[in-house]
């Protein structure tokens, strides 16, 4: 897949099948649609095109809006499309000015005249240009007169679309990590750094690595204690990952998101860390002090254990 972020420089593509949209967490109903642009660009002799935004356009039309949660960073979902066979992702920087051209000129400037498209896979809801004035009707007039074929996304497929996308949200921020693998086709990733944290794990015989750094827009699950796979830059482990303001140590002041490495025996300050969630234990909960918090922590490890089917070292 080629990766394309100016739009001027889109040149040289054989007769381009479009799609657009946001395809935020690229699951499995994003997934349907892109299968249908690609046979449409076969059949076309042609390549498949997916243009997109970034920064989100909430972030740029509306800045105050601290809600939007995004299920991919822009880093996740180029890998995500990359292992979808496109043929090109057309990363369009969105602004303003963008916002506020007219339906006709983005048919005619920017689908025919700077991508020269060929096709267009679109749902039947789709609207563009200044003020959403520009609808599927709208676009298969302009597509006669630029000779741009338009296929329709039935009504059935793109509220598949909307449902997963609501139901994924909905399902991490209530921690049932298992429904939102489902729906999504992979399991939920994580990104961030580790930084340092008080060290009270280690006390316990629990030490863990903090992530910090993390995507400011990126969803994270609800709180609890969560059986995770974890990526290193030295390899892949399994591990429990807590997410809560750690109400037995701090009093609930602040959130958290740290996990316990099963087999590390490291440092890793720094580095690079990615989780992806595999199933939430149990719910964030106070104890009445550190040796109780132990307790649950072995239980919680052995739960994870039997949940991977490996044995506790």
């Amino acid at each position: 897949m080629q990766v394309h972020t100016d739009i001027a420089d889109f040149k040289g593509v054989k007769r381009p099948v479009l799609t657009t949209g946001t395809f935020d967490g690229v699951h499995r109903g994003h997934r349907a649609i892109i299968e249908r642009l690609i046979a449409r660009a076969k059949k076309e002799e042609g390549e498949s095109v997916l243009f997109t935004f970034h920064p989100h356009p909430r972030m740029v039309l509306f800045p105050g809006d601290n809600d939007l949660k995004l299920l991919n960073t822009q880093e996740e979902k180029r890998a995500l499309l990359d292992q979808s066979g496109l043929d090109h992702l057309l990363v369009v920087p969105f602004s303003r000015q963008f916002s506020r051209m007219h339906a006709i000129d983005y048919v005619r400037d920017v689908l025919m005249g700077a991508i020269g498209a060929r096709a267009v896979v679109i749902g039947y809801d789709h609207r563009f240009g200044r003020n959403r004035e520009g609808d599927l009707v709208l676009l298969r007039q302009l597509g006669e007169a630029y000779d741009i074929d338009v296929e329709e996304i039935p009504a059935q497929e793109v509220d598949h679309v909307k449902v997963s996308s609501t139901k994924i949200r909905q399902a991490l921020i209530a921690g049932e990590a298992g429904v939102a693998n489902e729906l999504l086709g992979y399991s939920y990733p994580l990104s961030g750094v580790v930084v340092k944290g008080d060290q009270l794990g280690r006390t316990i015989g629990y030490p863990t690595a903090n992530i910090g750094a993390i995507d400011p827009y990126k969803l994270i699950p609800g709180d609890g204690v969560y059986a995770v796979e974890v990526a290193l830059k030295d390899g892949e482990r399994k591990g429990m990952l807590y997410i809560g303001e750690r109400p037995t140590v701090s009093g609930g002041l602040q959130r958290s998101t740290e996990v316990n490495i099963f087999g590390l025996d490291r440092d890793l300050y720094g580095e690079p860390i990615t989780v992806r969630f595999i199933h939430r234990m149990r719910g964030d909960q106070r104890f009445e002090n550190m040796e109780a918090l132990r307790d649950q922590l072995r239980i919680d490890e052995r739960m994870a254990h039997e949940h991977f089917n490996i044995p506790i070292a």
